[in-house]
């Protein structure tokens, strides 16, 4: 899965001298970003920088804080519902944080349990809701907000060439990051803080790198080799961390039109590919399926038909194939019916049938039916004044001789063979 990770360009704040830094929320120090492009987040595919629209696209992009944006505190985690964890993180932290917690954006640390020991990342929230906001205008999602250090154990510092000095291979210019088990914290190699705070010796395993730039004067800082480590490199280091600082009124919000189309770069990715093969063989069983099962039954109806056809021409062997062919159920009904009429037999829709059951059901507190009509199977008679219960009961009688009998408004009922022969 293709990875893009990008460098968020340190918040802007107030030099000594008085002059601004800090731009206002919004204000962005350079419209372009610094970007490393990996295929599986290990190895480096490519890297620049460039306007936000002219990133390169990735299934999944990553954008990354500078050291000093990020600050870290040692808390126990409140007790709080999901949905009020922020309001109680800033109860907790107002007295930790310089500025006013309320304007302050809050990552709880992965895998943290209520109640107990956590760190807690802060940062300003309008100055990164700005950044991810110019990052989306640009068609630009970012699914995790990661920061570029964090407290960790076994310790490491990263030394790099600050923007605005030139060190010219001294120590002036450059910035240590030091990780430790109690925190993250930027030094100038410039004085003796860096010397105060970092161990002598160091941890044992604690893990050194710099920039290209740096790594001269770090070794001579240090007294004993670095890892060199480009920004790219380091950038995709941080990318690998389970933290994510999109969290509370930043968590991104998959809805719509970006919900479907993450799922859509989710089933295309490479990880999805064995499901994508599944499918299409299922598709491919079941279109091949259907056509075999359609082709069978379309076999075995020809089977019944050409069986049908045998039977009617075998019976009648003077009737044309011809039009057997066209209906062989027609011609058989056909047929018998002209053979019953020649042997003088009446037939099941015949008047005499239908009036002998219409005899047979008759109430025996009623008079003889007054008048009657008999057209094409359908024997129609007047049955005024009679009750519900005599109509009931007549059509009762009819049914299981295979009869349908059907009363009307102007007192009359309608006598017909039941379709199916039985009773409905």
């Amino acid at each position: 899965m293709s990875i893009l990770v990008i460098q968020i360009s340190p918040r802007r704040r107030l030099r000594a001298s008085g002059s601004l830094g800090s731009s206002s929320e919004g204000t962005r120090l350079t419209e372009e970003f610094v970007y490393a492009l990996s295929p599986d987040g290990l190895f480096l595919e490519s890297q620049g920088q460039c306007a936000a629209s002219l990133l390169p696209k990735a299934e999944t992009i990553v954008a990354v804080l500078a050291d000093a944006d990020v600050s870290w505190h040692r808390i126990t985690l409140p007790k709080a519902p999901a949905a009020r964890m922020r309001t109680a993180l800033v109860g907790v932290l107002e007295e930790h944080v310089l500025e006013d917690a309320d304007l302050m954006h809050f990552a709880v640390a992965p895998e943290a349990a209520p109640g107990q020991p956590t760190w807690i990342a802060a940062m300003d929230h309008g100055w990164l809701r700005a950044e991810l906001a110019a990052l989306e205008k640009a068609n630009v999602f970012v699914d995790r907000v990661v920061p570029n250090a964090w407290p960790d154990d076994p310790p490491g510092g990263h030394f790099a060439e600050t923007d605005s000095h030139d060190n010219g291979g001294g120590e002036d210019g450059i910035l240590l990051t030091w990780s430790h088990p109690d925190g993250v914290a930027c030094l100038s190699l410039h004085g003796g803080l860096a010397r105060t705070l970092v161990p002598a010796p160091t941890p044992h395993g604690t893990r050194w790198s710099a920039t290209p730039g740096a790594a001269a004067a770090a070794e001579r800082w240090l007294g004993t080799p670095v890892n060199v480590m480009p920004p790219a490199q380091r950038l995709l280091q941080a990318a690998r961390t389970l933290w994510n600082l999109r969290q509370f009124t930043l968590a991104r919000r998959n809805r719509g039109t970006r919900a479907l189309r993450d799922s859509w770069k989710k089933f295309l990715s490479p990880a999805w590919r064995p499901v994508r093969v599944g499918m299409a063989a299922l598709v491919i069983a079941q279109i091949v399926g259907l056509n075999l099962w359609s082709w069978n039954l379309k076999a075995a109806i020809n089977a019944k038909r050409e069986a049908a056809i045998g039977i009617v021409k075998s019976t009648f062997p003077r009737v044309p194939e011809n039009s057997i062919r066209l209906d062989p159920g027609l011609v058989m009904q056909r047929e018998t019916d002209l053979l019953r009429l020649r042997a003088g037999r009446p037939g099941d829709t015949d008047f005499e049938p239908m009036l002998q059951a219409a005899a047979a059901a008759w109430p025996a507190d009623q008079p003889p039916v007054e008048n009657l009509k008999y057209e094409n199977g359908k024997l129609t008679l007047a049955t005024v004044g009679w009750k519900e219960p005599q109509l009931e009961q007549f059509k009762s009688r009819l049914r299981p001789l295979g009869w349908k009998a059907e009363s009307t408004n102007d007192g009359r009922v309608t006598l017909s063979r039941s379709p199916t022969g039985a009773a409905s």
